[in-house]
């Protein structure tokens, strides 16, 4: 699934393990869908989303469960993260300007290089004070 083509896509509530590394989700619905590691299934290596370099602009992912994905350089502008998990999720060099963060719940995501402009609902996201290089978080 590598550079596909998903803009509009409804992947709402689906279980997605591919490696969309690349592709274009620009509108795409994935509400309540899961991409996040299945750490059951160890033995085969960490099996979960891998959305690197991947156009997710204005895409809805309320309630998705991003834990552990590769979202590194991902475009996330304008999308809808509200009560999504980014628990563990690597996010560097990712644009989150103007997203959504509702009750997105940041538990030990990587933020380096991150670029975190104008997001709305920052104050009500949960853990961000755990996520990782804060420090190195670009703020415009």
């Amino acid at each position: 699934m590598q550079r596909a083509t998903l803009d509009g896509a409804d992947l709402s509530g689906a279980r997605i393990t591919a490696d969309l590394t690349g592709a274009r989700l620009v509108g795409a619905s994935l509400t309540g869908a899961n991409l996040s590691a299945d750490m059951k299934n160890q033995s085969m290596g960490l099996m979960r989303a891998a959305l690197k370099s991947s156009n997710l602009e204005g895409a809805i992912l309320r309630n998705a469960d991003l834990s552990r994905v590769d979202l590194e350089f991902v475009s996330l502008k304008n999308a809808d993260l509200t009560n999504a998990s980014l628990r563990g999720a690597g996010l560097g060099g990712a644009n989150l300007a103007g997203v959504t963060v509702n009750g997105t719940d940041f538990d030990g995501a990587d933020l380096a290089s991150t670029r975190l402009v104008d997001p709305i609902g920052l104050d009500a996201a949960k853990n961000f004070a755990k996520a990782q290089n804060i420090d190195r978080l670009l703020r415009e």
